[in-house]
């Protein structure tokens, strides 16, 4: 499968096309990601925002490194919401060290630089196995290397690459798992999840804007 389109770059190839310039002063921001952001309908949580989602389901940060610039910088965004890790911790696209995701996502920051786009970076989400749905997602995903990669994500962006939002601490409970009530299958946030992270990507996108 990944050998025909790696990246999967056929996925928004006619919406980016159909997709026209922002108008003048309009601040266009890119939801970038894998199934998180895929599910995420941004029209119900930002309504009459011009936000565009560009979420893949599966996908890994090398993945999304390929499709970076036709995803995210050919539509001229003012900032970028990126929000992965979680499938390359899992193994999707092969084993990955934290040092690979951490270079990916050092890679997101330089080119979003370049082109003029704030990167805003979030939190990888926790995961819970409170359900028989969430097993299987759980045990390819260690609790321990989230919160390292989620370390290293504020640390980066405290030198000022870009900015951090944190969904983590909003929507993990006091056994350090995800709030079984916010994702059925532990990894995938429900109406309820979505409606935590929302006003906490808001406040991102107005710091980033400023």
């Amino acid at each position: 499968m990944f050998s025909d389109d790696f990246g999967q770059l056929g996925r928004y190839r006619d919406a980016n096309t159909a997709l026209r310039d922002p108008a003048a002063g309009e601040n266009r921001v890119v939801f970038f990601g894998d199934s998180i952001t895929d599910g995420w309908r941004l029209d119900e949580s930002f309504p009459g925002k011009p936000y565009v989602n560009r979420g893949i389901g599966g996908q890994t940060t090398p993945q999304m490194l390929v499709r970076f610039r036709q995803d995210v910088v050919n539509l001229h965004p003012k900032a970028v919401v990126i929000l992965a890790g979680t499938n390359d911790i899992a193994g999707n696209t092969g084993p990955m060290r934290l040092e690979d995701i951490e270079a990916d996502y050092a890679s997101f920051a330089e080119l979003a630089r370049a082109s003029r786009i704030r990167a805003i970076f979030s939190s990888v989400l926790p995961i819970h196995n409170y359900t028989d749905r969430a097993r299987d997602f759980f045990a390819q995903r260690s609790p321990e290397k989230i919160l390292a990669l989620n370390t290293w994500l504020r640390s980066y962006c405290d030198t000022g690459a870009c900015l951090y939002v944190d969904y983590f601490s909003h929507m993990v409970d006091t056994s350090g798992l995800l709030q079984k009530d916010l994702a059925v299958d532990g990894l995938h946030p429900n109406d309820a999840g979505y409606k935590i992270m929302a006003p906490l990507a808001q406040g991102a996108i107005e710091k980033a804007l400023k």
